[in-house]
Formats: C-alpha cells, sequence, structure tokens
C-alpha cells in the first residue's frame, strides 16, 4: 500500500495483507468470468470456467445453483479467498442482476473497496450506475476494468469521458488499450512502462509483457504496425496532458478511479488489475457499530452477518452464515457472544469458502470473510465478539417494491411452507408479513426476478410447489412511534396491519393515497421504507 499519513498503529502483518472487495456490475458485463480468472491466477483452480459453457469447456465456480447455471446469471452473491503475491484477497462476487440489489447492498457494507466492471461497448449501464451510487455513499475506494475489448468497442477516451460525466468521479488511465476487436494486440501498461500482448490461443495462459524504456524504446516497432504505433504515443501523449496522474490518496478517498483495460475471457489485463488491488485498495478499515467503532487492529475478535445463504448443500439443511470479521484474530473453536441474545457461541465449524467448495477454516484475521454453518441462530445483522455489546450498524433492509399472496398447492402442507418462507425471509431473499386478518402469506420482494427464484427454491430444496398470486397491497412501510399512538392507529387500520419475519409491525399500502392519509391523520406514527438490520 502507498503511504498515507494516519494516526491509527500499524496493523499487524497478517491483516495487512488482506484485501476485500466486491465485483460490480451491470448483468453481463463479464463479472463472473473475471472472477473465474482471478482464481485462475491466484492458483485457485487450474482452468477457468464459462458462464455458458459448451461441450469440454467446465462451467464456472462461484454460479453455483441449479438456476444459476440454467440461466448463465449470478442470483447470490458467493465469497471466496485465495492468496496471491504476497497478498490475502477475499472476493465477494455480486449478483449483477437488479432485481437482487438488495443482497448487493448489503455484501458491499462488508467489503473495503469494489471492482467495477464495464463493458467497452456498453460504457456504463443502468446498474452499474445504482451500484456506483451504493459505494458513493460508503466512500468505498473504486477500480475499474473495461471489458471485452477484443470485441467491437467504443473509443477509449469516450468511455473515460462518459464515467467521469455518469458517475461523477475522476479517472485515471492504468493502462491504454492498443486496437480494439479483432485489431486488438493488448494495452500499455501506464504505471510501469511495459508493453502487454494479449495470446489469442491459449485463453488460460497469462499475457506476454516486454519492459521498455518509455514510448520512444525501438523495441515497440517490432512489436507493433507502424500507424498502430503511431496513433498509441499519440493517445497516450493526450491522456498525459488531459486526464489526471493516478493519486493513491484520492483513490483511498474514492474521488478517483484508476481504469485498466482488458478481456477477461482472454485471461488480459486481469494480472495487471490484481496487481492494482494489492498496490491501491485499501488493507482492512475500522467498522461502524455502536457505541463505538471497530478497529482491525484491535486484539479481541468481532465480525457481524451480511448474508445467511440456506441450502447451500443440497444434501443437507443447512445455513451458513456469512461473517465479516472486523477485528482480531479468530481460532476455530472460541467462544463468542452473539450480542443479540445475550448468549455464547461456540465456533467449531468455521468455513473458508471457494464458491460452493468449502474447507474448515482453522484461523482467520480482520478482513476475512468466513461461513458459520447454524440452525437459524444467526440473522443478517447480527454481530459476535468476545463478550463486549456492540452492534454493527448500516445493514439496511429496504420495503420491498412488488407484493404477492404465496398459497401452497397442497393446503394440507401449510405448516411446511410457513417453514420455507420463514427460512427464506432470514436469508434476506425476500420478505415474508403475515396479515393480522385473513389466511395465508404475503411476500415482497425487489424485483420480479425473486419470485421466479423463490417458487424454484421451494419447490427444489423443500419438495412444495407454491403458486404466487397478485395482491390487493403494493407496497410495505415499517411502522414506528410512541406505543399508545401506535395501538390507536392499529386499531383503526386492522385490515391493513402484518408482521414480518422478526414480529415487527408493518402496515401494507395500495396506493400512495394510504401513506399521504396516515401522515395527515396520525402524526405521531412513522413510516418507513427502511429498517436496520439489527435487534
Amino acid at each position: 500500500m502507498l503511504d498515507v499519513p494516519t494516526n491509527r498503529p500499524d496493523l499487524p502483518p497478517e491483516i495487512a495483507r488482506r484485501r476485500t472487495f466486491a465485483i460490480i456490475s451491470h448483468p453481463d458485463a463479464g463479472k463472473t468470468t473475471l472472477t473465474e480468472k482471478f482464481l485462475l491466477f491466484g492458483g485457485a483452480i487450474q482452468m477457468a470456467g464459462q458462464v455458458r459453457a459448451k461441450g469440454e469447456a467446465r462451467r464456472t465456480r462461484s454460479d453455483y445453483m441449479q438456476m444459476e447455471k440454467d440461466r448463465g446469471i449470478s442470483v447470490s452473491a458467493s465469497a471466496m479467498s485465495f492468496d496471491y503475491h504476497n497478498f490475502r484477497y477475499n472476493l465477494v462476487d455480486t449478483p449483477g442482476h437488479s432485481d437482487f440489489s438488495e443482497d448487493t447492498y448489503r455484501t458491499l457494507t462488508a467489503v473495503d473497496a469494489a471492482i467495477m466492471v464495464i463493458d467497452g461497448a456498453k460504457g456504463v449501464e443502468s446498474q452499474t450506475q445504482k451500484l456506483f451510487e451504493v459505494c458513493r455513499l460508503r466512500d468505498l475506494p473504486i477500480l475499474t476494468f473495461c471489458n471485452k475489448m477484443d470485441r467491437e468497442s467504443r473509443d477509449t477516451f469516450e468511455i473515460i469521458d462518459e464515467i467521469q460525466e455518469n458517475l461523477a468521479i475522476d479517472v485515471a488511465p492504468a493502462s491504454w488499450p492498443i486496437g480494439m476487436g479483432r485489431d486488438f494486440l493488448g494495452a500499455y501498461d501506464m504505471l510501469n512502462d511495459r508493453l502487454e500482448l494479449m495470446d489469442r490461443a491459449d485463453r488460460n495462459r497469462v499475457a506476454e509483457s516486454i519492459e521498455l524504456k518509455g514510448l520512444n524504446d525501438p523495441e515497440l516497432e517490432n512489436h507493433i504496425p507502424p500507424e498502430r504505433l503511431a496513433q498509441l504515443r499519440e493517445e497516450i501523449e493526450m491522456a498525459r496532458e488531459l486526464l489526471p496522474t493516478l493519486d493513491a490518496q484520492a483513490v483511498a478517498e474514492g474521488h478517483l478511479t484508476p481504469i485498466w483495460f482488458g478481456s477477461a475471457i482472454n485471461s488480459f489485463g486481469v494480472k495487471e488489475l490484481m496487481d492494482g488491488i494489492g498496490r491501491l485498495a485499501p488493507e482492512p478499515q475500522p467498522t461502524s457499530a455502536e457505541p463505538r467503532q471497530i478497529a482491525p487492529e484491535e486484539k479481541k475478535v468481532t465480525g457481524f452477518v451480511f448474508k445467511v445463504q440456506a441450502n447451500m448443500d443440497p444434501k443437507h439443511r443447512d445455513r451458513v452464515a456469512f461473517v465479516r470479521l472486523s477485528s482480531g484474530h479468530f481460532e476455530r473453536g472460541m467462544k463468542l457472544t452473539h450480542v443479540r441474545s445475550k448468549k455464547p457461541m461456540t465456533i467449531s465449524a468455521p468455513v473458508l469458502f471457494l464458491a460452493s467448495d468449502r474447507e474448515l477454516a482453522e484461523e482467520a484475521w480482520a478482513g476475512d470473510i468466513i461461513g458459520i454453518p447454524n440452525h437459524g441462530q444467526l440473522r443478517i445483522g447480527d454481530t459476535l465478539t468476545e463478550g463486549e455489546a456492540l452492534k454493527v450498524t448500516g445493514i439496511p433492509s429496504f420495503a420491498p417494491e412488488l407484493l404477492q399472496s404465496c398459497r401452497a398447492g397442497d393446503p394440507m402442507k401449510a405448516k411446511h411452507l410457513e417453514k420455507a418462507l420463514m427460512q427464506f425471509a432470514e436469508e434476506g431473499a425476500a420478505k415474508v408479513f403475515k396479515p393480522n386478518i385473513g389466511s395465508g402469506f404475503i411476500v415482497g420482494v425487489v424485483g420480479q426476478l425473486q419470485f421466479e427464484v423463490l417458487g424454484s427454491r421451494i419447490e427444489l430444496e423443500y419438495g412444495l410447489p407454491v403458486r404466487f398470486e397478485p395482491s390487493q397491497f403494493t407496497s410495505a412501510r415499517w411502522v414506528h412511534g410512541d406505543k399508545q399512538a401506535v395501538d390507536k392507529f392499529v386499531n383503526a387500520n386492522k385490515q391493513h396491519i402484518a408482521t414480518d419475519n422478526d414480529g415487527d409491525l408493518v402496515y401494507l399500502t395500495r396506493l400512495q393515497w394510504d401513506i399521504d392519509r396516515i401522515v395527515r391523520d396520525y402524526p405521531d406514527v412513522t413510516l418507513s421504507a427502511t429498517k436496520e438490520m439489527m435487534v
């Protein structure tokens, strides 16, 4: 890491070498392919998979659900840890599809930096912009990778302009592409004055690099056709004049993003990006909590749950809580206090992930992400500590935008359905509301595709066919306020009242008019569209 003056003590070397980051992008920009190449270069796998594999080619490692394999999209965030040079990378792959933005949002609370993947032909797309806003809210440092340069793509300056305008962030090129599409030869590494050439024959091979002494080195002429070379020299000269130079401090503060150009499927540009993460991404940062902030160098172990995944192993009804360690040195078999229930938990079988493969974690340090198998004790937003009552803050839960009522195909299995729905609610995959009047459940999600995922998972994992039917309600708001005012409000609006899976009061609305009416008639009651995931 480049030296940034700070008054914090030095981190223990094991923690200082951790880099925890998420990859964000619009669907189809090549995020999962890039993840695979990271694992390949980190030595974690022998051959990178493809999202849509044919014949002998392997499928990807990070998409492990049946639906992800069928559709070629990532539905659920997965975590992977691997070593690269002297760094330990913890990579969290997030779903790109906008219907799963809540899962992604929560994942971003558990990382210290983000890698934004952009498609060279399409530039900044809507979902990229949304996710970028989330990073902006958390001041996350962002590194950008412009992918698919081996296909027809837009002019380099145009791509950079678009990022600067749409995302209001300065862009400093770390590499510069030579040609594009069929004529894409490779890139010029502007940080190290090196020429990187792409090998199209073997997709799993690291690009060849040629050491140079600047752009006027005669050696360049042996590798690049003359007209291309003249264009490259001119473009780089313009870039150095017009664009900001790379400044580690500005990257750390989130004002500037370095950009690398490459082609993930051809393994090109990935190595430079990985070196850049080690050099520019921050080491583990302090975590916001009540009543005080948690610093990574503290001796005592603390961690928080940012995701719960049920049935990762179809043979067992298991649940794995993904825990980001905020401080300390964790060892297997430790007793930690579960702050919400105030009960001690012995963590006897923590796991480290490589997508769906897992191995027992004998130890882990601040910055690492471990999985704790449990039977429903751990929920999103829970904090684990060595005794101190700390609560990690800032893990949001959003009001669903689509509501449908859910019934079991077989009425005798209503009890099983309740169990299945509660499990998915704890996982954060959906909101489940039990109306005070009438039977059945109302399921709320952020995007339509989530209903399909839920239906397919309930059928696969519980053997329960379900049907979703339109509901008269369109949205939900959590109810807060003084007990007396809330009771009066509940009695007057019984047909709209439900409870969520944590037992909190929810007001189900049909129209915006319902909300306006409550605001007017019950000034002591507040309706909120988000709720902090902590109890």
